[in-house]
C-alpha cells in the first residue's frame, strides 16, 4: 500500500454542516440517485470551506453513502473543483489559441510579475490564485480573464494593474 492511500485512510471525515446537508437534501430532490449528486456535494461544500478537504471528501463520500476514490475521481477531474486552499480571488486565465493569438502570454507574463505567482500558485497575501482554463468563450474580446464570477475582456497591463488593484485586500 503506498504512503498516499494511508495517509488518506488515516483521515477522518469531516462533519458537514447543516447548512450544506440542507443544500445537498436539496440537490439530491432534481437527480436519480446519490451519485449523480457527487459533483453538486463537492461545490456546495466548496462554496462553504472554499476548497475541499481530504475531510470534506470523506464527509461527502459518507453522507451520500459513494466511495471517495469515485469522489475524488470527480473532484480531480472538474478544474473548477480547488482540492487545496486558494486565495480570496481566483483568476481564470483563458489560454486559448483566441487568447494566444491576441497576446495573452504577455498578459499572464505580466501577472505573474505582478504578483508572484504562476498557473497553480497563491499569492503570498492570499488574495489571488492563477488557473489556467481552456476556454472563457470570448474569443472576440481576448484576451479574456475571471476573477470571481467577473468577466475581464481585452486585457491589456493597465487594465490588470486596475483588477488587482480593485480586488485586493485593503
Amino acid at each position: 500500500m503506498s504512503k498516499e492511500v494511508i495517509a488518506s485512510t488515516a483521515t477522518k471525515p469531516r462533519k458537514l454542516s447543516a447548512e450544506e446537508i440542507a443544500e445537498i437534501e436539496h440537490e439530491m430532490t432534481l437527480y436519480p440517485d446519490k451519485k449523480a449528486v457527487g459533483l453538486e456535494a463537492l461545490k456546495i461544500v466548496q462554496k462553504h470551506q472554499g476548497w475541499v478537504s481530504d475531510e470534506s471528501l470523506l464527509g461527502i463520500s459518507k453522507y451520500l453513502e459513494i466511495p471517495a476514490a469515485d469522489l475524488e475521481g470527480v473532484a480531480t477531474f472538474f478544474n473548477l473543483v480547488y482540492r487545496q486552499p486558494v486565495g480570496k480571488n481566483v483568476i481564470l486565465f483563458c489560454d486559448s489559441v483566441s487568447c494566444w493569438i491576441m497576446g495573452c502570454e504577455n498578459i499572464k507574463a505580466h501577472i505573474k510579475d505582478k504578483l508572484d505567482i504562476d498557473y497553480g500558485e497563491t499569492s503570498k497575501d492570499g488574495d489571488f490564485t492563477l488557473i489556467p482554463v481552456p476556454c472563457l468563450g470570448d474569443c472576440d474580446r481576448a484576451p479574456v480573464m475571471m476573477v470571481g464570477p467577473d468577466l475581464h475582456r481585452n486585457l491589456t497591463p493597465e487594465k490588470i494593474n486596475t483588477i488587482i488593484s480593485d480586488y485586493s485586500s485593503k
